[in-house]
């Protein structure tokens, strides 16, 4: 009979249901030592955030197949010592949607009815009721920032609220979009034209300060402003000066970009609600949970298919070894390829080259691509697993092909992506064990997928270096190396340089208005 440990407080119906497979221990708050022993002769560990499953708990399992994390992060799991002994991570990435989209309406409804400041105001011993006067939401227009799982259970409750929902996310499609009655428009349409906004995006580099000065300016004078993704997202600094001078109506904030957010002088605006990040804190949401985790534990201890893994899949270790070298190329090529498209990704294809066709369960490839591909612009967790179901549900057409043919390594990847807008060409090797670009839309380069890269597609003619590089001087970003390549004389050139700073948006601005500049592109490589 299978062995499973449950070392945090879940929900007792998930407990229920691994005692329906086998011996279910709860062992609730255990010194390391005692833990130590224990998850020695266990098949499948429990926990929450609390306890923490370290390298050395890791190494003395001796039959443990599976760690499940009952949320959505696994930071208190050492995810590489667990791949490297074979163990899947697994979490519950979807069990927060519903909880998450119930508090939106909640801060929804107490932004414009002003429910939190007259209740604050009646226990204080006023009657102020002249004072609160609101607004309705029905016939008013939503506009949602990411629609992805919580997004689009945001939407659903909100028409049955009676609002028109709009929502900007460049990687749906429209028809996705129509059967939920939702009209997808652009970002600066969004921020003009709605009553209520709410962001649903994850952290990234493209994300950051996605709400900053310029965008609060587009916003109506009377519009709400609400965030339960992460702080970073929006500017607090620009959104208390917006608040402050009634550029906009009001705030709702679960998250903020420190958390606690001691000395805030947000939380001093009476035009703004507040919660201490438990947007996705419900009882059911925690039932959600364990249930989830469970029944991935069973498919796990069953040899099903599982889902929700966050790291890297069990294979045979002969094919492991082959493959290994070419995992990170492959997720670099796919991180940098998403960064040069534009719009909503529609195909991709990827040619394996050279020796590469010999090799059995190319499928891991594609899949550590597609995560490459789809990981900085999803809220979803992706994975190896799960990354090609992700990209079906998203109309993204994956095609795979294999030729022996090269053109000067003995290994080549060949990845093509199409979106709404581009189309790029992308082809890599390893060099020694570093992976590399050696062509972007045929052109011939050699690059390091590392660090930040600025692309810049010019006139081929004299001056144009110089030109660019003076740029990068005026605002004090260093460039680390340089490289041009073009296909004909006079024609267009594509340079291509490693930079050491960040690429500020005056920065950028100034190099698209630069004479003979045709494009610019910029891509941030670290994880």
């Amino acid at each position: 009979m299978v062995k499973i440990l449950v070392c945090d407080r879940i929900d007792e119906d998930g407990i229920k249901t691994l005692r329906s497979i086998g011996e279910t221990e709860v062992a609730i708050g255990l010194p390391k030592d005692e833990l130590l022993k224990k998850i020695q002769n266990v098949d499948a560990v429990v926990v929450r955030s609390a306890t923490k499953v370290t390298a050395d708990l890791i190494n003395a399992a001796q039959k443990l197949k599976v760690i499940a994390r009952a949320g959505v992060g696994v930071d208190n799991i050492d995810v590489p010592a667990a791949t490297r002994k074979g163990i899947l991570v697994i979490n519950a990435p979807d069990s927060s949607s519903i909880a998450v989209a119930e508090h939106v309406i909640g801060l929804m409804l107490a932004l414009t009815r002003k429910i939190a400041i007259s209740n604050m105001s009646l226990k204080s011993g006023k009657w102020e009721k002249g004072k609160f006067l609101g607004v309705e939401l029905s016939g008013k227009l939503l506009g949602i920032i990411g629609l992805g799982r919580i997004g689009t259970q945001v939407a659903l409750r909100a028409k049955a609220l009676g609002l028109r929902v709009a929502a900007f996310d460049p990687y749906v499609t429209e028809k996705a979009a129509e059967e939920l009655g939702i009209k997808l428009v652009d970002l600066e349409t969004l921020l003009k034209e709605s009553d209520i906004i709410t962001i649903h995006v994850p952290l990234t580099p493209e994300t950051k300060y996605l709400i900053g000065e310029k965008q609060l300016s587009l916003m109506k004078s009377n519009a709400f402003l609400i965030n339960t993704s992460r702080g970073g997202v929006v500017n607090e600094k620009a959104l208390c000066i917006a608040l402050k001078g009634k550029k906009i109506a009001g705030a709702a904030l679960d998250v903020f970009e420190a958390e606690p957010p001691i000395e805030n002088p947000l939380l001093e605006l009476e035009n703004v609600v507040v919660t201490p990040h438990i947007g996705g804190s419900t009882e059911e949401a925690q039932r959600s949970a364990a249930m989830a985790v469970a029944s991935e534990i069973i498919n796990v201890l069953q040899g099903k298919p599982v889902r929700n893994v966050v790291n890297m899949p069990i294979i045979d270790p002969e094919t492991l070894r082959k493959l290994e070298p070419f995992l990170p190329l492959a997720e670099k090529l796919g991180r940098f390829a998403t960064q040069l498209s534009e719009g909503r990704i529609t195909e991709v294809h990827i040619t394996y080259c050279g020796e590469l066709v010999n090799i059995e369960q190319l499928n891991l490839l594609t899949s550590t691509l597609l995560k490459g591909l789809l990981d900085r612009i999803l809220t979803q967790p992706i994975n190896v697993i799960n990354a090609p179901f992700v990209a079906k549900s998203r109309g993204i057409k994956v095609i795979e092909s294999k030729t022996e043919v090269v053109d000067h390594f003995p290994n080549e990847v060949i990845l093509k992506v199409k979106a709404e807008k581009t189309e790029i060409e992308v082809k890599g090797t390893l060099l020694g064990k570093e992976p590399r670009v050696i062509s972007i839309d045929e052109y011939k380069i050699d690059l390091p997928l590392d660090g930040r890269i600025v692309l810049v597609s010019h006139l081929d003619r004299p001056g144009m270096i110089g030109k660019i590089a003076s740029v990068f001087g005026e605002h004090s970003i260093n460039i680390a190396t340089m490289q041009v390549g073009r296909k004909e004389p006079g024609g267009i050139q594509l340079m291509v340089l490693k930079i050491d700073h960040p690429m500020s948006e005056p920065a950028l601005k100034a190099l698209k208005h630069v004479d003979g500049i045709k494009d610019v592109d910029v891509a941030e490589m670290e994880v």
